[in-house]
């Protein structure tokens, strides 16, 4: 292969062999003169000879290639005129300088020329199916047919004023194939389960004489519901009912905003407190078995949400509605006694304990893992928490702790912790379900020892593989639950000092001094921490401020823009210490204003903008936040925007609470 580079030297040429001769006609010349003046003249006509044959043959090749050139000339005309698919050719601003005969058609026979293509299908305006790319796929809707778009951008031969390049498209009609897709997904079936979310309440709120009429009034509306779908609903517990219908109406549920949720709430037949509904719909899955079990994920996290509420789960996706009730407090400690019974097996069967709050840990997160490092202390095993840093909102009761010798070694970093856990390594979650918003998600992938503990509505991104989840949407913080457990894990626990004013600061933190999401199992949780030795002085020392800080809180709140008189969003000044708490104590004290119900307030944290939610309960922010990517309660929620300007984290915040709004007026209309 590699000699094959010489083989060009043995390719006959003529210009080859007339070098030979030239040389040989000298050497003669130089031995006879006369004779080589004749070589010379022999040349000459030789020379003459061939340029007259390479001149012939030039012209014999010249002219064959313009007959194939005109051949495929006339060959792809022909083919142009009668291409039986619709075929069209524009200028780069959208004119039509030639179209087909099936593409006329398409428009009933029209003269399109020198029009603009988008005054008949705005969809393919070239800049707009441009998008970066030299070939077009593109699906449209023509006269109600359905055509996939195909084409490129050609360059022209001769450049024209509007430029040099023309774009080509031609239509496949799969109008056919669109309506049998969409009958395909129609008649998929949709397993959906409703559960009456409150039952065990609505039983206990009704007289005996009324609780049949009471659950007849609850089937009868949720049949009334379903009965135009052609489906089966039947129901297989006390308050849970399977309902199997078409996919086809699910959009119309959708459009409705499942109006079952507020029906049943109009239902009075001596109940003291409304039905509340939740849904868990599974779509799209490869079984019916598969769209059942995500049914039974969608009714998990809707009853996670607090209840009220519509989950639907299509392939990896999912979607929410409703939640617009507060949640009600569970009337019964069984499931607290039943966590901590749980919660102690698991600690004396783990080598070792390692305890995980979230990012940015608040006084509920380190309040609520002081209470589990007690239990854990008390069965003599070894525990330590993940804490990479410290932040204003706990910075004071951080240093009480550093101090106190008890404690010596309770904190490690992340790096730490990814030394120290195994697959038998007990890891506690507290104050979050999401692995994302955990102190570090790494941890979560290196063991099968997971505990969840929160008090936060439920999202799609939970950890789906935890043992144990204990997570009461009705709870004013981790902290009020950790304080039931500690009551069960054993008949005599004693708390010291330190660990019941973290475990008290969490809950009046959360409840904003026992103001929001207050219930009678708050203040019993508080009682019991009072009799373990808070000194309620002494906790509320632990968030006082330097003028400082009160008059940065005082400015935001003074700067702060109305919207629709009842909104209020204010940004925290850049460069300002301690810029997340002032931006969550101003969007209370915003709170405080005539008028005001809800509360915004931003801040920079490095290449994020965070934002603080807060609500007197008529709006629900937690759903706004949701929007942004955030999450929380009714009445108290953020969100974390990275790579964003503040200036844009506000049109986005404003946009999201226009959308949520015509959520509401929808509804209502």
């Amino acid at each position: 292969m590699e000699n094959k580079k010489y083989l060009w030297a043995f390719i006959p040429r003529a210009s080859s062999y007339l070098g030979i001769i030239l040389l040989l006609v000298v050497i003669l010349t130089i031995l006879k003169f006369w004779i080589g003046m004749a070589g010379f003249a022999l040349f000459a006509f030789m020379v003459f000879l061939n340029i007259r044959l390479e001149y012939k043959r030039q012209n014999e090749l010249t002219k064959y290639i313009e007959d194939l050139t005109f051949h495929i000339d006339t060959a792809t005309k022909d083919t142009l005129l009668n291409f039986p698919l619709p075929f069209v050719v524009l200028e780069l601003d959208g004119t039509i300088i030639w179209y087909n005969p099936p593409f006329r058609d398409i428009f009933g026979g029209k003269d399109l020329l020198e029009k603009t293509i988008t005054t008949f299908v705005n969809e393919l305006e070239p800049k707009k199916i441009l998008d970066g790319q030299a070939k077009i796929n593109k699906n449209v809707i023509i006269n109600s047919r359905n055509y996939n778009v195909l084409g490129n951008f050609v360059k022209a031969e001769k450049k024209s004023e509007k430029g040099e390049f023309i774009l080509m498209l031609y239509l496949l009609d799969d109008t056919e194939f669109v309506e049998l897709q969409k009958k395909y997904y129609d008649e998929k079936t949709c397993i959906a389960l409703i559960v009456i979310d409150n039952y065990d309440d609505l039983m206990q709120s009704a007289e005996d004489g009324t609780r049949p009429q009471l659950l007849a009034e609850v089937e009868k509306k949720i049949v009334n519901w379903m009965s135009h779908t052609g489906g089966i609903i039947r129901k297989f517990e006390r308050d849970k009912y399977l309902f199997v219908f078409e996919c086809k109406y699910l959009k119309e549920f959708e459009d409705k905003k499942y109006e079952i949720l507020d029906t049943v709430k109009e239902i009075n037949v001596g109940n003291k407190i409304p039905v509340t509904l939740s849904l868990g719909f599974g779509i799209n899955g490869k079984t019916i078995t598969e769209n059942f079990s995500n049914a039974s994920a969608c009714i998990d996290i809707a009853l996670g949400r607090g209840g009220d509420h519509v989950v639907i789960r299509n392939g990896e996706n999912f979607s929410f509605f409703g939640g617009k009730t507060r949640e009600l407090e569970k009337r019964t400690r069984v499931k607290a006694r039943v966590i901590a019974y749980a919660l102690r097996e698991l600690i004396e069967q783990a080598p070792e304990v390692l305890i995980m709050g979230h990012e940015y840990c608040d006084i509920d997160c380190l309040g609520a893992a002081l209470g589990v490092s007690r239990i854990v202390k008390n069965r003599d095993k070894n525990v330590h928490m993940v804490l990479n840093s410290s932040n204003p909102t706990i910075e004071n009761i951080l240093t009480k702790i550093e101090k106190n010798p008890d404690y010596t070694g309770l904190f490690i970093r992340s790096s730490e912790a990814l030394d120290r856990i195994n697959k038998k390594t007990l890891l506690i979650i507290l104050d979050t379900h999401r692995p994302s918003f955990t102190e570090s998600p790494d941890l979560i992938k290196f063991t099968n020892q997971i505990v969840v503990i929160d008090h936060h509505r439920r999202g799609a991104d939970y950890i789906q593989d935890a043992v144990l989840t204990y997570q009461e949407t009705y709870a004013s913080s981790t902290c009020e639950l950790i304080t039931e457990i500690l009551q069960y894990v054993e008949e005599k626990v004693k708390l010291k000092q330190l660990e019941a004013e973290a475990l008290y600061a969490g809950i009046v933190v959360d409840t904003k001094n026992f103001t929001f999401k207050t219930g009678v199992r708050t203040f019993e949780a508080a009682s019991f921490l009072r009799r373990q030795g808070v000194d309620t002085v002494a906790v509320k020392q632990l968030f006082q401020n330097d003028i400082e800080t009160y008059v940065n809180i005082s400015n935001v709140v003074k700067n702060a823009e109305i919207i629709n008189d009842k909104i209020a969003i204010s940004v925290c000044p850049q460069n300002v210490k301690n810029a997340q708490l002032i931006s969550a104590q101003a969007a209370d004290q915003l709170l405080n204003l005539l008028g005001i119900t809800a509360a915004f307030v931003l801040s920079n944290l490095g290449n994020e903008v965070v934002i603080s939610g807060r609500s007197l309960g008529d709006i629900n922010v937690q759903m706004i936040m949701e929007k942004l990517g955030g999450g929380g309660h009714l009445s108290v929620a953020g969100a974390q925007l990275e790579g964003i300007s503040v200036e844009n984290a506000i049109e986005k915040l404003k946009c999201a609470i226009i959308e949520y709004t015509n959520e509401l007026n929808s509804v209502s209309n």
